[in-house]
């Protein structure tokens, strides 16, 4: 994959440490989400970037192996690389040395195409063209891993990511309603195969980034919305915002502190299903009035004298 430097995504230096790396982020979370610069596509991608980064930057496993094998520390780890790096040692030639296999050959120090061919194997699990037409071997090609994170807009409306695997780029469209953690394969984006075996597959990872107004559960979400104390007791309409847009929310006389209303359908879609969605469920927080007037207070003792 295109190499991508993660510390300098987050501003961050190689040394930072994860409280350093934790607050470069949510600066930068926080500037480019994308409820304040909606419409702003670069704006989006940097979203996206700097969350790719934290991904991994914050977590010490992945930030250990990022350092010592770069972009491409997942197809190190796949190859079987270990903490010290590659055994050179098995494939140069060396006066008293063992060469790697016995169908390894050397000319003046040098690996022929048999030598190399070995390698390739070893790191890749794939033999040259040549070598596969002699052993007749036919593998399937390796599956490889990667992921990208959504904002819920994206995930809600449906979106494309644009992967770039080695020398070539993929358009990946991504169905709306798809979920934190889902696991997406797209069929035949892998390694080649080998000795004519069909190509592996690619496997995305979805990852949803936090919302600053809505939490989600399944297919259903949630919203906290205040209300003022006398619309809670008197009744009344009110405009909220949704991800279709904005409805008209009605309150109903009495309503009492911590109620939800269920708005149906106005969740998210139900993924790979057409016309199905969640539901939205509006929790009523009640805002006690401020900075009473004497005739306010006076007001409201007369009130309490009624229910008594």
């Amino acid at each position: 994959m295109t190499y991508k430097d993660y510390y300098k995504e987050l501003g961050v230096g190689k040394i930072a440490t994860p409280a350093e790396i934790k607050k470069a982020y949510r600066m930068l979370a926080k500037k480019y989400h994308p409820d304040k610069t909606r419409g702003d596509k670069a704006a989006e991608e940097k979203f996206k970037e700097i969350n790719e980064a934290n991904e991994v930057l914050s977590d010490p496993v992945k930030r250990k192996k990022y350092d010592q094998f770069g972009a491409d520390w997942k197809h190190y780890e796949d190859a079987g690389a270990q903490p010290g790096g590659f055994d050179w040692s098995k494939y140069t030639s060396g006066h008293g040395g063992q060469t790697h296999g016995t169908s390894t050959h050397e000319s003046n120090g040098m690996f022929t195409d048999e030598g190399v061919n070995d390698l390739f194997e070893m790191l890749f699990g794939q033999r040259s063209g040549q070598r596969q037409g002699r052993r007749g071997v036919v593998r399937k090609g390796q599956d490889l891993e990667t992921e990208t994170t959504l904002s819920l807009e994206e995930a809600y409306n449906g979106t494309t990511r644009l992967i770039k695997l080695n020398s070539q780029t993929i358009k990946v469209t991504i169905k709306p309603g798809v979920l934190d953690k889902q696991r997406l394969r797209i069929t035949g984006k892998g390694g080649v195969g080998l000795g004519g075996g069909q190509n592996g597959d690619l496997y995305i990872t979805i990852k949803i980034a936090p919302h600053s107004e809505f939490q989600r559960k399944g297919n259903d979400l949630y919203q906290d919305l205040p209300v003022e104390l006398y619309t809670a007791v008197l009744g009344g309409k009110t405009q909220i915002k949704t991800l279709k847009g904005k409805v008209t929310l009605n309150i109903p006389k009495g309503t009492p502190n911590g109620k939800e209303l269920r708005l149906r359908e106005l969740g998210m879609p139900v993924y790979a299903k057409k016309n199905e969605f969640g539901n939205l469920l509006v929790k009523i927080d009640i805002l006690l009035p401020e900075n009473l007037s004497t005739e306010e207070i006076d007001l409201f003792g007369k009130l309490a004298a009624l229910r008594k």
